[in-house]
Order: structure tokens, then sequence, then C-alpha cells
């Protein structure tokens, strides 16, 4: 990885280096904002060899589901569509010429439903990741700098002052500290995350607040799986 990497150029002094407990607190709590709103609107792009995936729509850290329509970048357009999803399924609604916004309410048939996988997928790994990023709890402020947690830079997203922070190691898979990077406002709003996936030459980017939030709701007939 290269030793900065912000988006939209950033200011000041770059690191990596500890967090100040300012800033462990608010990365502590900057899942638990997800949460406490309890939908962000996102755009989630998806890095692929034969063009990108983009999913743009909402999602739902208290009923822990997600919705929206998905558009092909370069060459990849097979996977256009509606999509929702839980932590363990995924059902696509096929469309050849997709709306740039998923309508409010998914239609009533024409889906398809298979298992999320848990590997090998880039979009599959993409949903889940963006699915995980709302906690009903804030993490411990006091461990997250002694995992490997660190400050990398300041950014600015969409007029936000943000800072650039990067994650914790995760239990049990040593050498992931750094693999997610957090911008987060001076609240603990979080506003992009950026996450390397699998063997993929660039990473995932989330964003936030891409446009107006709209409640996710079940496709008719069918009962979540999570």
């Amino acid at each position: 990885m290269a030793a900065l990497l912000v988006v939209g150029g950033g200011s000041g002094p770059s690191g990596p280096r500890a967090l100040t407990s300012d800033e462990a607190n608010r990365l502590a709590i900057t899942r638990f904002r997800n949460y406490e709103a309890h939908g962000r609107a996102v755009t989630i792009s998806v890095p692929g060899t034969a063009g990108g995936l983009v999913v743009t729509g909402s999602v739902d850290y208290h009923g822990k589901l997600g919705y929206g329509v998905v558009h092909g970048t370069g060459r990849d357009t097979s996977s256009d569509g509606l999509i929702e999803w839980t932590a363990t399924s995924v059902l696509v609604h096929p469309m050849a010429n997709a709306p740039a916004h998923a309508p409010a309410s998914p239609p009533r048939s024409a889906w398809y439903s298979r298992p999320l996988k848990s590997s090998g997928s880039a979009l599959d790994s993409s949903l889940a990741i963006a699915l995980k990023l709302g906690s009903d709890r804030p993490d411990n402020a006091e461990l997250l700098p002694q995992n490997g947690a660190a400050w990398w830079g300041k950014d600015q997203v969409d007029g936000h002052r943000v800072d650039v922070m990067t994650g914790p190691s995760s239990p049990g898979r040593s050498g992931t500290a750094g693999n997610v990077r957090y911008w987060v406002g001076s609240d603990g709003s979080m506003y992009r995350v950026r996450v390397s996936v699998g063997s993929e030459s660039q990473p995932v980017v989330i964003r936030f607040d891409t446009q107006k939030y709209v409640p996710v709701k079940p496709v008719p007939g069918v009962t979540p799986t999570r």
C-alpha cells in the first residue's frame, strides 16, 4: 500500500501515527453513528478486471438489509439491475436499462435469490462490508490503538473536514491493520471507507450520503434471511 492514499487531496502532516484520545473516541463511535441514524445512503464502487460495478442505494443498519441498483462500468454490464442483500443472501432483479436510482418499493416479481458468497466475489465482499459499517454499540476506544488503529492524515469530503484513520487488526487475522481506512468527521460521522478486498489490485470504496436515503423495504413475498 502507498503511505497516504487520501482521495481528493489531503492537507497537513501525514501519518501514520498513534491516535490521540479524541481520534480514538471518534473512530470508536463511527459505526455506532450509522446505527443511530438507522440507515445511510451509500455508493459502493467495486473493482473488477472486466470493468467495475457501482451500487447506488441504502443500507438499513437496524434491519441489516441493503437495497439499491447495480451499474457495470467498462465492459461489465451483466450484473445491471436491482439488488437487495443481507449478511447471508442476495436477491437480484436483472434489468437491461437499470435506472439511476432504485425505486422506493421493490418490484413484486422477477427476483432471483442466491447465497451471499463469503469469498471469491468482490461484489459480495463489498455488500457484506457495507452491512458491517453499523453497530448497535460503540467499539472500545482504548483497545483501538493497541490493536493497530492509526491516524494517517486530514482530508475534505463534500465540504466536511475529516480525519483519515486506519482500523485495527481483525481478531485472528494477522496483518489486517491498515486494510480498512475511514474518513471520519469531527462528530464521529463516517463519510467514506476504503477497503482492500481479496486479490483485487484496487480497493472497494464506500461513500455515504451521495443521494437521499430511502428506507429499505423487503422484496414482496420474501422473508430476508439474516
